[in-house]
């Protein structure tokens, strides 16, 4: 067992916290649906990024490369100067929703590049240009830019040509729980001497001007100068040791009204949040308070670095009182990568390649560096505080107004730091996966976490997203539930948490009825949902109201719920080989699918069917008072998910099951005209097994005939969101006096139906992409070695379905890993980024990928759900 091992055993057992503190500060609080307060909802403009150094927030806090405890009530975070630039470098830049051609992106070079799961050790890579940041340009040529444009970046500017920029890494490595070594080594890689300003800073979340509680923390010089006391009634004491005698400056996190609004201080203070980037940048000495005491801190370092020098930052976040806190820091900080290296030896023991096994550890670090503390108490933000002006009487009829039970402040998987600030339900289920590699407790806890009381709502619904926490994700909780049971069950040799299992299972009976009981308007097993995820993938969008009368049938809808209730019926299964009492939920979910199966296949009803025997495959149905009933003819991964609802059972599962087996036997002799539905169910295939597909053979091939078409949906890197068949042959329709199209847009969004910063219509998805390779190897379980079917389509070459899957897998970590050129598809055309040493191994994950070359596009640190490329790079087993 290695150390990290120990420690994360120690930590699930209670014995030692080590996860108290982590990499849980968010890179952009600013512009989030929590921090505004506006009349009409517009978040990006109640407080922009220029605000952001000046408001101080309610919700949660923000930093670059920061760590806080798993309460926010304590944060340490970097602050740089280059002595150029307009304002301290305190948080990461971005476009808000509306500035940018493509929707909000952030505009920044930096790099998760290692993470343990108790964050004993954390290093991240943050490249800051000598010149002035050129913040005007990037809002201004990105507004001049159409959406048939591509993003504007900050590499795109040219500021790092010549290397004129410094590499600061960052690298956290605990004591223990609560002591905390931060190091920060500064490389100039430019040409000549540089200097630039260093700033570890130290403050308290400000929880005492809202009017309920003014119990209000302090900061405040010790040791002769040369650390900072931190005490608050939270955590107790900790001290900021400050190695090589800096300046320390001390303000409070409070609002600068004056800067803000022209408004004196409530309070009556005089040293603002933004006082030391006043200090340092203006020279502005009443800034900060010259009895260095207050809520917020900084040590200042000045750094004069000689072309290609590197100098190295210390501080300590510890106990109070230690005599040589300095005297085994570097000790300290080499023990804990030596125990990462080792950590991650042992669970890439089956990677030979060098480039896997450094792209699987950066997805894997981009996945911990993404947790964070979200607090959102809706009760509270619908009715403003005490101390604070009332919000709009709007309010309390707008955004999120019906989750008045929603409490939320806990550490929870985020798709990204920066552009995503906030859980998604559905992408933290594909979060789980990868995550349950590392640290499979974390991953059951965050499963459990979002059916908690104080998460679904009363009528059982997962809450979507904070922009609309009634939005309708895509129901794959269950499945992910199943997944990471499985998983950890594996890890502890075959000792599952049923404990675990039983509980979600429970609370998803709750969800599973919502979906039942709203979501199926004609009570006839067909389903809606919206949007389910898949943004502008339709020709409109999905989730908005249809004219009078309308109403559509989603194959997807649909689909998701029969896959749904297989996963339900698969754990019910699983509890009931040691409390057969779940037998009889078992047999409830296999009618439900069969239900569900009948209504997508025509039982001989052709008002019902999503199937268009004309394409041999899956539409949503359109319902409209003039033209009655009518295909939405787009070729797109709605039509490819009902592959996904599939399962195996083998005969020693249903030996151990016999009133779920009676009663099944009964439903197929007496509901005859549903058992013809079941693919194959009563012909055992490989290895005695039966099958549970939405798909006979015939439909199953026709849909994996488009799917492994290279002139529609299969790409070199994967399976695309739109078939290419769209190219040459948009999709067209006349709606509402409209006349509406859709077309292959392999890259960036050329709509901007959900803010256009992400794109259905073509790219590459990882999540969808890894749920058809596990649907691919379900059935190869099922059909075995003997059944193959053409792939690529039209090439008269012929595979198990199990050699596609692993093919599909080589093509999606293609994006990541080398090529023979040397060069990284998902980097882009950028020669910088493919060949420069100083970015070549550096990683990013993005949202999704162009359609035809594999460029990472979307978010760019979006490593929640492209982090199951770490689960792909894993050899089958």
């Amino acid at each position: 067992m290695t150390a990290e091992h120990q420690r994360l055993a120690d930590a699930n057992a209670h014995q030692a916290p080590w996860r108290k503190f982590g990499p849980y500060l968010s890179e952009r609080q600013w512009g989030t649906v929590r921090e505004d307060y506006s009349a009409d909802g517009q978040a990006w403009g109640y407080c922009t990024h220029d605000m952001a150094r000046s408001y101080a927030y309610r919700w949660g806090e923000d930093g670059l490369a920061g760590v806080s405890d798993d309460q926010q009530l304590l944060c340490l975070s970097l602050g740089l100067w280059n002595g150029q630039d307009p304002i301290l470098k305190e948080r990461l830049f971005g476009l808000s929703g509306p500035e940018g051609n493509h929707g909000e992106d952030v505009k920044e070079v930096y790099y998760y590049l290692d993470n343990l799961p108790t964050h004993s050790y954390q290093k991240l890579l943050y490249k800051y240009p000598q010149q002035a940041f050129p913040y005007a340009w990037l809002v201004e040529e990105n507004a001049r830019r159409n959406r048939a444009q591509p993003e504007f970046e900050l590499l795109d500017t040219a500021i790092f040509q010549g290397n004129r920029y410094f590499d600061v890494c960052v690298e956290y490595a605990k004591v223990e729980p609560t002591d905390l070594l931060m190091q920060i080594s500064v490389s100039n890689r430019g040409p000549e001497a540089a200097t630039v300003h260093v700033l570890p800073q130290l403050w308290f979340r400000n929880t005492w001007a809202w009017g309920h509680d003014p119990y209000r923390p302090l900061l405040e010089a010790t040791q002769n100068g040369q650390a900072i006391a931190a005490e608050h009634q939270g955590l107790g004491g900790l001290c900021l040791y400050c190695g090589q005698a800096p300046d320390l400056l001390f303000c409070d996190n409070e609002t600068n009204t004056q800067r803000l609004y022209g408004a004196p201080s409530r309070s009556g203070g005089k040293h603002f949040k933004d006082g030391i980037n006043d200090y340092v940048v203006q020279g502005s000495r009443a800034a900060v308070n010259p009895a260095q005491t207050g809520t917020k801190a900084a040590a200042h370092y000045v750094l004069t670095l000689a072309a290609g020098a590197t100098h190295t930052v210390r501080v300590r976040l510890g106990p109070p009182n230690l005599t040589e806190p300095f005297e085994d820091f570097d000790q300290l900080v080499r023990q804990r990568r030596h125990e990462a290296d080792e950590y991650y030896a042992a669970l890439q023991a089956d990677l030979v390649s060098e480039d896997a096994r450094r792209v699987q550890r950066q997805a894997w670090a981009g996945m911990l560096w993404s947790k964070q503390f979200y607090y959102y108490d809706v009760p509270e933000w619908l009715a403003g505080d005490p101390a604070t002006p009332p919000p709009p009487a709007a309010r309390q009829h707008g955004r999120n107004a019906g989750w008045k039970h929603l409490n939320n402040a806990d550490i929870i998987s985020m798709p990204d730091k920066w552009e995503y600030p906030w859980y998604a339900a559905w992408d933290l289920a594909f979060h789980c996966v990868p995550l349950a590699q590392l640290d499979a407790g974390f991953a059951k806890h965050q499963l459990r976490l979002l059916c908690q009381d104080w998460y679904m709502h009363p009528n059982g619904q997962l809450p979507a997203y904070e922009w609309n926490l009634s939005d309708t994700n895509p129901p794959v909780h269950a499945w992910a539930t199943w997944r990471v049971y499985k998983m950890d069950q594996k890890q502890h040799d075959g000792s599952g948490d049923l404990d675990f299992l039983a509980t979600v299972f429970h609370r998803l009976l709750l969800n599973f009825t919502w979906w039942v009981n709203r979501k199926d308007r004609s009570g006839r097993n067909v389903f809606e949902g919206g949007f389910l995820g898949l943004d502008n993938i339709g020709l409109f969008d999905r989730s908005a109201p249809l004219l009078p009368g309308s109403y559509i049938e989603q194959a997807d809808g649909t689909a998701w719920v029969a896959m749904y209730a297989l996963n339900m019926m698969r754990i019910a299964l699983e509890l009931a080989q040691t409390r057969p009492v779940y037998q009889d939920l078992a047999s409830k979910f296999f009618e439900h699918f069969l239900y569900i199966a009948g209504a997508m296949t025509n039982m001989g009803d052709g008002d019902l069917d999503l199937w268009d025997e004309k394409d041999e495959f899956y539409y949503d149905v359109l319902h409209t008072p003039e033209h009655g009933r009518q295909f939405l003819r787009t070729r797109s991964l709605v039509g490819l998910i009902p592959l996904f609802a599939v399962e195996v059972l083998d005969d020693e599962v249903l030996k151990s099951v016999p009133q779920f087996v009676a009663r099944l036997n009964w439903f197929l002799a007496n509901r005859p005209y549903l058992a013809s539905l079941v693919s194959r169910w009563q012909q055992p295939g490989q290895g005695d097994a039966h099958l549970l597909s939405l798909l006979r053979g015939h439909r199953m091939k026709c849909l994996l005939a488009r799917a492994l078409d290279e002139a529609e949906f299969l790409s070199d890197y994967g399976i695309r969101s739109l078939s290419k068949y769209h190219q040459d042959h948009p999709c067209r329709l006349l709606y509402g006096g409209r006349d509406l199209s859709l077309g292959y847009e392999p890259g960036e969004s050329e709509t901007d139906l959900f803010g256009g910063n992400s794109n259905w219509r073509g790219p590459v998805w990882l999540p969808t992409n890894f749920l058809l390779i596990e649907s691919l190897q379900r059935f190869h379980h099922y059909y075995g070695d003997e059944f193959k079917v053409e792939y690529p389509t039209r090439s008269g070459q012929y595979s198990t379905l199990l050699e596609i899957a692993d093919a599909l897998s080589g093509r999606l970590t293609k994006l990541f890993l080398r090529n023979e050129a040397g060069e990284r598809p998902a980097l882009g055309p950028d020669q910088h980024l493919q060949h420069d040493p100083h970015f070549r191994d550096y990683l990013l994950f993005h949202e999704y990928f162009h359609g035809d070359t594999g460029q990472g596009l979307g978010a760019s640190h979006q490593t929640g759900w492209t982090g199951l490329i770490a689960k792909l790079l894993q050899p089958r087993s």
